[in-house]
């Protein structure tokens, strides 16, 4: 064994087991050295008549947490990780794995090419490929499916979920669990000496009988075929783990290897790998802010949230989630009273799903307390206003803060639009001030916008990530200006909508045009979805200072004008009768349309979906461009992840910045210049994109400067 690969896998006899134990941290992924490590230990086993057994363990925190990401896009070096894993199944002395921590990816297949499991509860295992546009290359189609049979198999394969140490022993993907906090090396080497004493068989996973019964296999493969379909629509990587799975039940496990990783090429190949992988690393980039360089987090033991509405009691969920104490603060009585009523209306839905234990929530329910008073907010270290988005109502509620917070407490606000620097301004503290712009509901969404004030403090930034994590949200750090990244760009491709919608395209054909794009909803439907009177606002507010030389759409306002103001109202947009949630096309909303061209002197035309597709992806393009170079967000990376994490963008797309890098800024910037025949004003090229293009760079270069 050389000594790279004796430095990260040790290799120690204890009586008839030879003890493999992988440390490459920090989560023992599987390097090349580690390939070749587990592969001479094998091969030590096989050569060694002392040794019955081969115990493979994790040191430091996990198992084997998948492959190694720093081999990622290069070019592949033997020992291959299936080829490793056929000699491991193939040893003719018993095999044990002990798994403590994440065994996920090729991590689980090498405990599946084990003759035997055991986990120490709190594992997780899994098969998360799915979430990079790949599958499971390692043998991971042909084992698992064999093991738990096809339904148990697909789910964690589609899903790409983690299991719990019991719930894998429950599924047959484990054999033995021991109680948390049990050392791995100590409890595999027990179990190993049970087995040899006695006298337990070599038990290969291939053989596994969990496919015996086609007939019942074959239907749970054809059900979740159909799921998946409606699921995963447009997704190429689950439909190529589907055939890996018919596969199993169709092929001997060599042909059926072979089929797999034919199809993990194919997957390889695949444009969606490239913006999945994309995603996967900008969300862990979002994080690398100046700020956390510059300065540590401050305390951050209590939080307090100031209203108690939808977003206030999303917000309170987050934090109780957290394990964090919170006081809400409401104007009144009755108030107060909704707003714990909407905490524990959400902590209700999981009980009555079996998610959650009256217990469960009653504990958390427990650090829960509201108040009338603002006094009750001083001592938090985090107070998180949510009240209604106008300047004089958050000013009004920033001073009472101003006067009740302890010296040196984070005062945040939950604003969606607002100018933070005027909010700041209006306090004696503007160096504790900071925006947290959660997505509703706050409590489920991933997204915080961190928006950051010219007068803030490096720490207080650095405590905002923080809370991010505790909660779990994947943080992007956004500069001050109307709508931050995601809703200043979003302004913008909305308009582009309505000059389609004005030009001649349907409501309901731009909505489609963009869930084929991949889309969960079209722009009409999420208008409807949030309200029209929250735009209509929106608009009335910003009438004085909108460009007069600017084209204006006037066909919301026709729509509001008439109270029609979504789902709330039973119609906008789209009609819903009785309070449906999906809605019906409305010939009166196509009426009003034809009304507003003909009073704008509109002559209608016809457009393809890609078409409008085109045109709605160049502006929101064009504006993330500008929100770059203007420093709003960082990086471009920063864009692709509000908008993949905020406002359902196709994450196999990689976001808005990296599709337009998968597409060609030139041809991008070709079709602004196209557009801008039509009108100048709206499709001025952003300067940033322009530069680009001539230096033949794209938006990914600027990721790697930062």
């Amino acid at each position: 064994m050389s000594a790279e690969n004796a430095a990260v896998v040790n290799i120690a006899r204890e009586g008839q087991v030879l003890v493999v134990t992988i440390q490459n941290p920090p989560v023992n992924a599987l390097s090349q050295a580690v390939r070749q490590g587990l592969a001479d230990a094998v091969a030590q086993a096989r050569s060694d008549a002392q040794v019955q057994a081969i115990l493979l363990v994790g040191s430091g925190k996990a198992f084997i947490a998948g492959a190694d990401i720093r081999e990622f896009g290069k070019p592949a070096m033997p020992p291959s990780l299936p080829d490793v894993l056929v000699q491991l199944e193939n040893s003719d002395k018993i095999v044990v794995a002990a798994i403590h921590g994440p065994a996920l990816g090729g991590g689980l297949e090498v405990a599946l090419s084990c003759h035997y499991r055991l986990a120490v509860s709190g594992a997780k295992l899994g098969l998360p490929e799915v979430q990079l546009g790949l599958l499971p290359g390692a043998g991971g189609t042909q084992r698992t499916p064999r093991l738990i049979g096809v339904k148990a198999a697909l789910d964690l394969m589609l899903s790409g979920r983690h299991a719990s140490a019991e719930e894998a022993l429950a599924m047959g993907l484990v054999d033995q669990v021991e109680p948390a906090g049990s050392d791995a090396r100590t409890a595999g080497l027990a179990y190993a000496n049970a087995l040899l004493a006695q006298n337990a068989p070599v038990r290969r996973t291939r053989e596994a009988t969990a496919l015996a019964d086609k007939a019942a296999s074959q239907a749970e493969l054809d059900a979740a075929k159909a799921e998946s379909a409606k699921k995963s629509r447009g997704l190429f990587s689950p439909g190529k783990i589907i055939e890996c799975v018919q596969g199993a039940l169709d092929l001997p496990f060599e042909q059926g290897m072979q089929n797999e990783r034919k199809l993990f090429v194919q997957c390889l190949e695949s444009p969606q790998r490239a913006g999945l992988i994309h995603a996967f690393f900008a969300e862990r980039e979002t994080a690398k802010i100046p700020e956390a360089k510059a300065a540590a987090p401050r305390a951050l033991n209590s939080i307090g949230v100031v209203g108690g509405g939808t977003m206030g009691a999303g917000i309170t969920v987050a934090a109780l989630d957290a394990g964090l104490p919170v006081v809400m603060v409401e104007r009144d009585a009755e108030s107060i009273a909704r707003g714990r009523a909407n905490v524990e209306k959400v902590y209700d839905g999981l009980i009555a799903k079996g998610r959650m234990t009256a217990e469960k929530k009653a504990a958390i329910m427990a650090r829960y307390s509201g108040s009338t008073d603002y006094a009750a907010l001083a001592q938090v270290d985090l107070v998180i206003e949510a009240v209604f988005e106008e300047m004089g109502v958050k000013k009004a509620v920033f001073a009472e803060l101003d006067k009740v917070c302890k010296p040196g407490a984070v005062i945040a606000t939950n604003t969606s639009y607002l100018d933070i620097d005027a909010i700041a301004a209006s306090i004696s503290r503007p160096q504790d001030v900071i925006g947290l712009h959660f997505f509703s509901p706050a409590n489920i969404m991933k997204l915080l916008e961190i928006v950051v004030p010219a007068k803030v403090s490096a720490d207080v930034v650095a405590t905002a990530f923080e809370l991010a994590r505790r909660m779990k949200k994947v943080p992007v750090r956004a500069g001050v200006c109307d709508g931050f990244i995601g809703n200043r760009i979003l302004a913008v491709y909305r308009e582009a909508a309505n000059y389609l919608l004005e030009d001649g395209a349907s409501p309901y054909q731009i909505d489609e045009a963009v869930r084929e794009f991949g889309y969960p909803m079209g722009p009409f439907q999420v208008a409807d979805l949030a309200g029209g009177d929250i735009g209509w606002a929106t608009r009335k507010r910003k009438a004085a200072t909108r460009n007069p030389q600017a084209r204006y759409v006037q066909i919301a306002d026709r729509i509001a004008e008439k109270g029609w103001f979504g789902q709330k109202t039973q119609r906008g947009y789209y009609l819903y009768p009785q309070g449906a949630r999906v809605g019906e096309q409305d010939p009166e909303v196509l009426a009003i349309v034809d009304a507003e061209r003909q009073r704008a002197g509109v002559t209608p035309r016809s457009f393809s979906n890609a078409e409008i597709m085109r045109r709605y992806m160049a502006a929101m393009v064009n504006e993330g461009a500008n929100v770059v170079r203007e420093g709003i967000a960082l990086r471009p990376l920063d864009v692709d992840v509000t908008f993949l994490y905020g406002y359902g963008f196709p994450r196999f797309r990689g976001g808005p910045m990296k599709w337009a890098d998968m597409v060609g800024l030139d041809k991008i910037l070709a079709d602004i210049r196209e557009f801008a025949k039509e009108d100048a004003l709206f499709w001025t090229p952003s300067p940033l994109l322009v530069e680009l293009v001539d230096k033949g760079e794209n938006f990914e270069s600027l990721n790697k400067a930062a």
